[in-house]
């Protein structure tokens, strides 16, 4: 089977339609490297299954623990933590939806595989903006984003080392950053978004969805965004979701168009709040959003089927487990429902969530020339060590593994994901290819 017959196959059995432009998804993946990506992981574990990825076996020795699964730079940012609940404000991983026990080698590669493509993707987004500044912006070089890769392994080797040392536990994180650093003004602006910040009321997630203008409380009339519901349809969510949520269901909408990798899934939005919210706007302040998500198969278990006894649990359930241990503070509202023959998963949406595009740490003087890339880097190597070590609070094994195993293996590791950065831009264009051939048709 040629690698094009390889990817329409993967493509059509994770999203259950062929990439023949008729899923925004694959339209989406078919733009850019580092899209096509986010929106393949199933890929890139099945390169691992047949051999396409060549790493040292001592990569794999390290103990199972909690894993991303889908680890980029796009799934790292800024969330409140107890989801919409909590007023503490840190970086740190903040998608799940792939998660399930694993080798940490995977997150860690494909991380470093992503960071190469996302200089590819800001340098396109760069020669296509209509804006003269964005033009002029300094880039990071090809040589910074081997600097940017090493500072993102170093930095979980050295978190695992503190580790060990007992200076650092389980229960740290990353929620403070200084004025020089190039995560401070997304920080700041996080900080605003949280509730009671300046910008709760205009810039927080709950504050952007809603519709301030006509009463009762509901989500804006978006077409792009949302889908309004039929009535029957409306009335068996509440029934069925209410005891999940911690409040009255005020308003409920489909979700159009969310993610890469789960671009397809069926996704619900439903504002939750006290029952006086709906009738008076005022009280918006004490509602929050929770997302119902369909949840599939993690992406690492297409291929690796027996890892660990845990993975064998629904795909909603194991999300919910493994976003629990990986996170400090998990969710309040977090959990997964069984639901017309499907599995959902049921979790806040945070206030103050502040993502990270490529541009965002690949261009500009603060990237460029002032070390903001590594910096970047190295918070996110920092971050992910944390969500790991948690799959075991009992000891430190695992830290001692992966200092002892990925230390004499760092180049090898970054090496590897430069060549597998080639081979995902080849496989863009081969699904740009299929595109194209299915509207010849």
């Amino acid at each position: 089977m040629n690698r094009q017959t390889q990817i329409e196959a993967i493509l059509t059995n994770i999203d259950c339609v062929r990439p023949v432009g008729t899923l925004q998804k694959h339209i989406k993946m078919a733009t850019s490297p580092f899209l096509f990506l986010r929106g393949s992981a199933a890929l890139m574990y099945h390169d691992f299954a047949n051999g396409n990825i060549a790493l040292p076996d001592a990569l794999f020795e390290m103990p199972l623990t909690s894993i991303l699964g889908d680890c980029h730079t796009g799934n790292f940012g800024f969330i409140s933590e107890e989801g919409s609940h909590g007023d503490t404000i840190i970086f740190t991983a903040n998608d799940f939806d792939d998660a399930c026990i694993g080798h940490a080698v995977w997150d860690l590669f494909r991380f470093v595989t992503s960071l190469f493509l996302a200089r590819h993707h800001a340098s396109d987004q760069q020669m296509t903006s209509s804006d003269i500044k964005v033009r002029q912006k300094p880039l990071v070089s090809k040589e910074q984003v081997f600097a940017g890769a090493q500072a993102f392994v170093d930095s979980y080797l050295d978190a695992c080392q503190l580790s060990v040392d007992n200076k650092l536990t389980t229960q740290s994180a990353v929620s403070e950053f200084d004025n020089e650093h190039i995560l401070y003004k997304r920080w700041q602006k996080a900080l605003q978004r949280k509730a009671g910040g300046a910008a709760f009321k205009t810039n927080s997630t709950l504050a952007k969805e809603l519709d301030f203008n006509t009463l009762p409380l509901a989500f804006k009339h978006d077409e792009q965004r949302f889908k309004r519901l039929p009535e029957q349809t409306y009335n068996d969510i509440v029934d069925t979701f209410l005891p999940y949520v911690d409040d009255y269901i005020l308003d409920v909408v489909e979700r159009l168009s969310a993610g890469t990798g789960s671009h397809n899934l069926t996704r619900y939005y439903v504002l939750v709040g006290p029952e006086s919210a709906k009738m008076c706007a005022e009280d918006f302040h004490l509602c929050h959003i929770v997302e119902i998500k369909q949840q599939r198969l993690a992406a690492p278990l297409n291929y690796f089927t027996k890892l660990s006894p845990i993975n064998r649990l629904n795909a909603a359930h194991l999300t919910v487990n493994c976003q629990r241990k990986m996170q400090r503070r998990p969710d309040i509202v977090l959990d997964d429902v069984y639901w017309q023959a499907k599995h959902w998963l049921v979790r806040s949406r945070h206030h103050a969530r502040v993502g990270c595009e490529p541009e965002d740490f690949m261009l500009g003087k603060r990237a460029a020339q002032k070390n903001g890339f590594e910096q970047y880097a190295a918070s996110c190597g920092h971050t992910l060590a944390l969500a790991h070590m948690r799959g075991d609070r009992r000891s430190t094994l695992f830290q001692q593994a992966c200092i002892e195993k990925i230390t004499p293996q760092i180049d090898s590791l970054i090496q590897a994901a430069e060549q597998y950065a080639i081979i995902v831009q080849s496989d863009q264009e081969l699904l740009q290819v299929l595109l194209r051939q299915s509207q010849a048709k």
